[in-house]
């Protein structure tokens, strides 16, 4: 029951607001539109219920000019992201995903920030039937978008296996008792039949989202001290395990963080996520369910890029939001418990954990697998799903863990990891290793600038820099967007660029490096020339004067490079 004294903001609702409303829950007119032959398109009120099923229409925005001078419609495809929970899947899976991606995709797959799938290129008329194949392999691409609750994120901690299996329980647990209830996706992709609807069975639909779902996304991850490498502070509600005696007795609850804002408007803005207390294990589902309706409740609904339950937070007040939390909890958060985040990067290479298990974390960059001229990676990878026994798991910085490798099968392994080359990174300056790219051009109808296909090349010309400092293997977080959105989490960059226009980025600096302190825009709307001239200096300076341990980032707030960021509502002071 929402607070009569608490108020959502007021104003019209949002045109997104309608096409909820008027959708039938999720089902709108999705199943008449992708039987229709004439266009390879949707509509606009389709395309946005397609993301609640884990979907986005795009075009190639490379061909977009010349169809255009042809009159011909733009290259219409799907981008389908499989809602993979603690990033973990089979070997199995991974195996569906490769043909999958050969058979109706581009013939690559993308490893996301929030450890999912993301296939590109899908037609229309294949759709369906990738949806049908996903589903049979015991995945999904519900709610992988769209204004509910997304993929769940889990720290994969390949050293720390057993706290692992705990935490993915939990973090697989969240994902799925937060779904929508709807019968739409099983009706619209898996043929389920509609059963006849009643005022009774309509109320009952959606008894935790109600019939408008949330005003904006929400995003839930779970960290293992001391890795930060899901960035727990950008989750709309984080959960930090705390372990005593090699146990799992609890987390530590933070709420409000999240990455999007929009160019030039400074009433949006990055935010972190704050601790409120501490909770049992056992408590987890009731808490994110609370929050999540009071992200219902008191969500802005007329403004989406206000809409996030950071604005909501802030707006409200973190004291308010909190005792709002314990009314409709009906009990009281325990105090928050000690605890130490070292990095929020991945390890790689091989590691051995509990039960004789071995775990190799490999270097993806830009999250992309593919085969290349001079590299078999997406090949290596399938020949190892082909006999591996264990798990893959997806990371929340777009890296592969091949996880839970026996000793017997790890001979193997290794010897297919060095007949394809696949690598750790070891080989790579600390830097490139520590990258993250949103996919950008050609596909992302938002992007501004290039990210994924640029970054690798502008990071080549910044590992000149690099080694000319001798600072090969000095990790310094480096980030790249297309956009504004943030996909690629580049606020909480020790160096960060979003794409502001082709060729051109914002620069910012000054984030901590274990994701706890928002970076701080440092140049507007450079081109390479300028990045390189600007981080010949800093990188410079950096490796004359800095003191023993000190990160990139906090080197720069040190020596008054850039303003400390000390909150969000402050990113752009």
């Amino acid at each position: 029951m929402a607070n009569k004294t608490l108020k959502a903001p007021e104003g019209s609702p949002s045109d997104v607001e309608r096409i909820k409303e008027e959708s039938n829950y999720l089902r709108g007119t999705l199943r008449e539109t992708m039987l229709e032959r004439i266009s390879s398109g949707i509509s606009d009120d389709d395309n946005r219920l397609m993301k609640f099923h884990g979907s986005y229409l795009q075009d190639d925005r490379d061909l977009r000019n010349e169809r255009h001078k042809q009159k011909l419609e733009p290259a219409y495809q799907f981008m389908l992201r499989v809602r993979t929970p603690g990033g973990v899947s089979t070997a199995d899976q991974w195996l569906v995903m490769d043909e999958l991606a050969q058979k109706y995709g581009n013939g690559t797959l993308k490893l996301t920030t929030r450890q999912a799938f993301q296939m590109h290129g899908i037609l229309k008329w294949n759709m369906k039937q990738t949806i049908q194949d996903i589903h049979a392999s015991m995945l999904d691409t519900i709610a992988a978008c769209g204004d509910v609750n997304r993929n769940v994120m889990c720290n994969p901690n390949p050293d720390q296996s057993e706290i692992h299996t705990e935490v993915f329980k939990w973090s697989k647990q969240l994902s799925d008792e937060l779904l929508p209830r709807t019968r739409a996706y099983h009706e619209l992709w898996l043929d389920e039949e509609k059963v006849a609807s009643s005022p009774e069975v309509d109320e009952e639909v959606e008894p935790m989202y109600g019939p408008l779902y949330l005003p904006r996304k929400f995003k839930i991850g779970i960290a293992v001290p001391p890795s930060n490498d899901i960035d727990v502070f950008s989750q709309d509600l984080g959960f930090i395990a705390i372990v005593e005696d090699n146990k799992l007795i609890g987390f530590n609850v933070a709420i409000g963080g999240g990455m999007g804002m929009t160019h030039g408007d400074k009433e949006t803005y990055p935010q972190l996520a704050k601790v409120i207390g501490f909770c049992k294990p056992e408590q987890l589902y009731d808490i994110s369910e609370k929050i999540i309706t009071i992200q219902r409740d008191y969500g802005n609904r007329s403004e989406r890029k206000n809409a996030r339950f950071k604005y909501t937070v802030d707006r409200l007040g973190l004291e308010t939001v909190k005792e709002e939390l314990e009314n409709r909890l009906g009990w009281s958060l325990d105090e928050a418990k000690a605890f130490h985040f070292d990095h929020n990067g991945d390890r790689y290479g091989w590691v051995k954990g509990v039960k004789g298990k071995w775990h190799f974390t490999l270097f993806v960059e830009g999250g992309r697998i593919a085969d290349y001229e001079n590299y078999k990676l997406m090949t290596g990878l399938r020949e190892i799903a082909k006999i591996h026994t264990g798990d893959f798991r997806l990371t929340g910085n777009q890296n592969l863990v091949i996880a839970n490798v026996t000793s017997q099968k790890k001979k193997k392994i290794t010897e297919l990891i060095e007949q394809y080359s696949l690598t750790d990174g070891a080989h790579y300056t600390a830097i490139r290793r520590s990258s993250l790219a949103c996919v950008a051009l050609p596909t992302c109808g938002l992007a501004m600038a290039e990210a994924e296909r640029y970054l690798p090349e502008l990071l080549t010309k910044i590992d000149a820099i690099v080694d000319a400092n001798g600072l090969k293997d000095k990790e310094i977080t480096i980030r790249m967007t297309g956009c504004p959105n943030s996909c690629g989490r580049p606020a909480l960059g020790e160096i960060g660029f979003i794409g502001k226009a082709p060729g051109k980025y914002n620069m910012y600096l000054g984030a901590a490096h274990d994701g706890s302190r928002l970076s701080k825009m440092y140049r507007e709307n450079i081109g390479e020339e300028e990045i390189l001239n600007e981080l010949r200096a800093l990188l410079a300076n950096y490796a004359k004067e800095r003191t023993e341990g000190e990160h990139f980032g906090d080197f720069v707030v040190r020596t008054g490079v850039i303003a400390e960021t000390t909150d969000g509502t402050n990113f752009h002071n």
